[in-house]
């Protein structure tokens, strides 16, 4: 396989007008992604995005070089994440781009392509792209260039969808549930699938302005919907990131639900009703409470490397449909091709109903390891600090005193020089001593 030189595991993402995210190289993008793709079928793309200011002038750029390309665009205005994917695959497009940065700060911005299937493209056709970046750009004859038409009813569809994937026998009538939009792409689909489904629905979060995305609200900011949920009395939160792929919840007391406790309630729902297909698909980072949890109801569960793209491999790999994160990415492949925040929030609201619980109750299904997480930085000078053998004999010392009631992680940080030290332990203090002590062994050696 290739080395890329524009696309990460998750596109291609940076600050707005530094790096790739200008109008001349999304423009050029939009062109040699136009030409890779020409002639293999219905020679449209659908392009989406968050409610960054920054994704009309990357949409109009998109548009420009996919026009001059040859392939026509469906464009379908601010949309979660997994709605592109969704729409990519029922217009049977050629592909979905999606113009966002997910739950980073307005003046980030990302692009990222799904395939006709609504799945992530596939690598040979990402290379093929870089490759075509190096090509002198060119434009069609005016008779063959691209059209770009609204598509005007693409939230309408979405909403129907997202409602379809919960069951047509229940409803949320008397239910009174907080969302937080993060003023991102769910602002105006998320209240509406709840509200339909009958749910008195409070809304925060939903009125964005192109700067405020993911500030102090969404699921990467949890005071909002927390102080929202304990004063208005409700029975339970919605918060969702900025591109609407992600989800944490809210309890009545005012407990922070994330993706560990969903995946589990989720999980355990499917088990009851005869629809786990296999088992669970999680990442290093996720709890050794939901392991031992799934253990004891005899779900097999398996780790994946950290980020959402390896737990879709996995599940793909062992033909299983439930996966996620503990940031709040749960995949239920059953249901949809991607994370999705809203779909994973109406499975837990199905297992509410079908096990007439409040969330607070099913939450308390597991009992979460006390997690302790220590960033050590340290400058690149030709040593890993994770081959050190004074790091090695401290994470060994570590996990001799926790034996099978604790775990040690040691990772590198995919995107800033750090070693990210995690003890999880059903013992805080020694969760918390035995991170330190391994830190300090990393500082040694960083130094």
């Amino acid at each position: 396989m290739g080395e890329r030189k524009y696309f990460g595991t998750d596109g291609i993402r940076g600050k707005v007008g530094e790096s790739a995210i200008n109008p001349e190289f999304v423009t050029k993008l939009g062109w040699a992604a136009g030409k890779v793709l020409a002639g293999q079928g219905t020679n449209k793309v659908l392009i989406g995005k968050d409610t960054r200011i920054s994704g009309y002038m990357l949409e109009s750029a998109l548009e420009a070089g996919l026009s001059a390309a040859g392939i026509n665009i469906g464009l379908l205005g601010p949309m979660p994440t997994p709605a592109i994917a969704y729409l990519t695959k029922t217009f049977r497009s050629e592909a979905g781009i999606v113009i966002s940065a997910s739950h980073n700060p307005y003046y980030d911005n990302g692009i990222k392509f799904f395939s006709a299937d609504g799945f992530k493209l596939d690598d040979d056709i990402e290379i093929a792209i870089e490759a075509m970046m190096d090509e002198p750009m060119t434009c069609v004859a005016s008779n063959k260039l691209g059209k770009a038409t609204r598509i005007n009813d693409a939230a309408g569809r979405y909403i129907e969808f997202c409602k379809g994937t919960f069951p047509s026998d229940l409803s949320l009538k008397g239910l009174k549930i907080v969302v937080d939009c993060a003023h991102g792409a769910t602002y105006h689909i998320a209240p509406l699938v709840l509200s339909e489904l009958g749910a008195d629905v409070i809304e925060i979060g939903t009125s964005p302005n192109g700067l405020n995305i993911n500030d102090r609200v969404g699921a990467t900011s949890m005071k909002a919907i927390v102080d929202r949920v304990l004063e208005s009395g409700a029975d339970l939160g919605f918060a969702l990131d900025g591109d609407g792929d992600r989800i944490m919840m809210v309890d009545n007391q005012g407990n922070v639900i994330d993706g560990d406790q969903i995946l589990y309630i989720i999980a355990r729902d499917a088990l009851r009703s005869g629809r786990l297909n296999g088992g669970v698909v999680g990442t290093l980072m996720s709890n050794l409470g939901l392991e031992n949890a799934l253990s004891k109801l005899g779900v097999p569960f398996v780790r994946s490397k950290v980020g959402d793209r390896y737990v879709m491999e996995l599940l793909q790999q062992k033909g299983w449909s439930i996966g996620g994160e503990n940031s709040g990415h749960v995949l239920n492949l059953n249901l949809a091709s991607t994370g999705d925040g809203i779909v994973a929030g109406l499975q837990v609201l199905t297992a509410m109903l079908r096990a007439n619980m409040s969330l607070y109750e099913l939450a308390g299904g597991f009992d979460k390891y006390p997690q302790t997480l220590v960033n050590v930085r340290f400058e690149d000078k030709g040593i890993d600090p994770l081959e050190s053998e004074a790091v090695l004999q401290a994470k060994r010392e570590a996990e001799a005193t926790l034996g099978k009631r604790g775990r040690v992680l040691l990772r590198k940080s995919g995107t800033e020089p750090l070693i990210r030290v995690m003890v999880e332990s059903d013992d805080e203090l020694a969760s918390t001593t035995q991170a330190e002590k391994i830190a300090a062994a990393v500082r040694n050696v960083a130094s």
